[in-house]
């Protein structure tokens, strides 16, 4: 069984940046893809960004293009997901999630576990 722990999230201003990490502990997580979602309260849970197991392919939501970076470090079994000059709009709770493949999916029935979430909050 993977458990997986996101971390990283909290007030970020407009402009600022922060960085959200998702630890995988358990069953290793290297041989999937890996992805991060969003969800504001009373809206359902969207898709932000993937990577593959290797890294060598990501997705993004058009919503963050240009702003929003994934990756991965396999050896240490964590995704991250980079957070560049953000907006009021990026405020929810963001989660990590484990594919049920090795590669990229922008779909949420493809994801077979998930974590907890963090909260990102982001004030003009």
């Amino acid at each position: 069984q993977v458990h997986l722990e996101e971390s990283g999230g909290g007030l970020v201003q407009t402009g600022g940046s922060l960085r959200l990490s998702c630890a995988a502990s358990g069953r290793t997580a290297i041989p999937y893809g890996m992805g991060w979602f969003r969800q504001v309260p009373g809206k359902a849970r969207n898709f932000v960004a993937c990577i593959s197991r290797t890294g060598g392919s990501t997705a993004y939501a058009d919503s963050v293009k240009g702003r929003f970076t994934v990756s991965r470090d396999n050896a240490k079994n964590a995704v991250y997901l980079q957070v560049n000059s953000p907006k009021p709009e990026d405020t929810a709770v963001y989660y990590c999630a484990r594919s049920y493949t090795g590669e990229i999916t922008l779909l949420e029935q493809g994801y077979a576990v998930w974590g907890q979430g963090t909260q990102v909050t982001v004030s003009s």
